[in-house]
């Protein structure tokens, strides 16, 4: 999802929005967010802060100014948006639980577009609306971001500080997001230092990105600002003359420079979140009509409902599930069964890793299927069905005839012609020996 979306027309009425983000947690973007909207304040501007972090590093936890409602109250209908402000010094106003923004997308359009109006309604009060980020690499992060005309990242000397903002700024270029963050280097130990710190960092989105950056200042790292977060009380709150508190009014200045030479704000946060939901509509109208009025084909049927099913089978699913699954998976491939199918499964099955299964499971696997194999092609039997026997041969005469006594035996020679035959000699013999008995 692009994170620049078309918005509305130029609304003369909308507020400068800023967003106050770090590439992690512990850079002192809260810091830096909070001592802004109170020196703006302490001048005069009307400053709205929507409180987008979480957890005990909150704008509202650590003023100590729980008001018991947040925005989710307000989205989910408990309470109005003004009632979940809470009021700092010189009437700074913050709005606790900003990050549940997110939740809009999630809603239904009608509902979400009527908090977003409300919200819409609360900044045209102010003259400045400050965005606390969070740490930002979320995608609700990159959105609260996004949001706001100005992006200011906050970075710390340390080399993990440089890589985290590095990430965020191609996060968002990743998403879609073409305009110049600025950079506020946080507890410098002198000009020096910030401008290394912002050449080093502008230096390598430079090359890697094709990005550049803005330098808006830095806050110098002195006593009094370590005092200020142990005691909880920020140094906006103290002297002008204090140096620390006079470098945030400094950096005021140069803000109001830098917002002077953007081009005109269209719509404020609200706005861009009514944008986003505006878009998500339309896409997700696209495609139900794009379903409607064309059919998928089999082939993206079927690509579709493999990889929900590669999805699901990839987790940790219930065994008794899985069993289920594969039983029906091979069930279906049985209902049309020739020798493609065949095919098919034999090429699943030589494509398992079996080398990786125990030695144990491997074994009864093998067993398995050597089973299996005897039930699709029954072995032979045992005694093979023989061919049939030859009718026997007639028992030769001269195994069934007796020559008898001699005597007879040259008288019948005598008798039969000279060219007899065996077999007319035999014959003639059995004759004789009939006749005699």
């Amino acid at each position: 999802m692009a994170l620049d979306p078309d918005t509305d027309k130029h609304d003369s009425n909308q507020p400068h929005t800023v967003a106050i983000a770090g590439g992690a947690g512990g850079v002192g973007k809260t810091s830096v967010a909070l001592n802004l909207g109170l020196t703006l304040a302490r001048r005069g501007k009307r400053v709205l802060l929507l409180d987008g972090d979480t957890g005990p590093s909150s704008l509202s936890a650590q003023l100590g100014l729980e008001s018991g409602k947040d925005f989710t109250d307000a989205l989910d209908g408990r309470c109005r948006l003004e009632e979940a402000l809470a009021k700092a010094d010189y009437d700074l106003a913050i709005l606790p639980g900003a990050a549940g923004l997110r939740q809009c997308l999630d809603m239904d359009q009608l509902d979400a577009v009527t908090v977003l109006e409300e919200l819409a309604d609360l900044e045209r009060a102010y003259d400045y609306v400050l965005v606390d980020a969070g740490s930002a690499l979320d995608l609700t992060g990159l959105h609260m971001v996004a949001s706001a005309a100005l992006a200011c990242m906050v970075v710390m000397p340390d080399p993990e500080s440089l890589k985290h903002v590095f990430s965020l700024v191609r996060n968002l270029r990743k998403c879609g997001y073409r305009r110049v963050p600025s950079v506020v280097v946080n507890m410098a130990s002198g000009a020096s230092q910030a401008q290394s710190i912002f050449q080093r960092l502008d230096s390598a989105v430079g090359r890697y990105l094709e990005v550049s950056l803005h330098y808006l200042g830095a806050v110098w790292r002195d006593e009094t600002l370590r005092q200020s977060v142990v005691t909880g009380v920020p140094v906006a709150m103290l002297p002008v003359s204090d140096p620390s508190c006079r470098q945030f009014h400094t950096l005021a200045d140069i803000l109001d420079v830098r917002l002077s030479r953007l081009p005109p704000e269209k719509s404020g946060v609200a706005g861009y979140w009514q944008s986003v939901i505006r878009r998500r509509y339309k896409t997700e109208l696209h495609h139900r009509e794009e379903t409607v009025e064309r059919p998928r084909s089999e082939k993206e049927r079927l690509s579709v409902s493999l990889d929900e099913l590669d999805s699901l089978l990839g987790q940790r699913l219930d065994p008794m599930l899985r069993y289920e699954a594969f039983n029906r998976f091979f069930a279906l491939l049985g209902h049309n069964l020739g020798a493609d199918s065949i095919e098919f499964i034999q090429t699943g099955l030589a494509a398992m890793p079996w080398e990786k299964m125990r030695p144990g499971d491997r074994q009864h696997m093998a067993t398995h299927l050597r089973h299996l194999a005897d039930q699709i092609a029954p072995p032979e039997d045992e005694t093979p069905e023989l061919a049939a026997a030859p009718a026997a041969a007639p028992e030769p005469l001269f195994d069934r005839i007796s020559l008898g006594e001699q005597e007879r035996l040259v008288r019948a020679l005598r008798e039969q012609p000279a060219d007899v035959s065996i077999d007319q000699l035999l014959r003639a013999l059995a004759s004789h020996g009939a006749d005699r008995s």
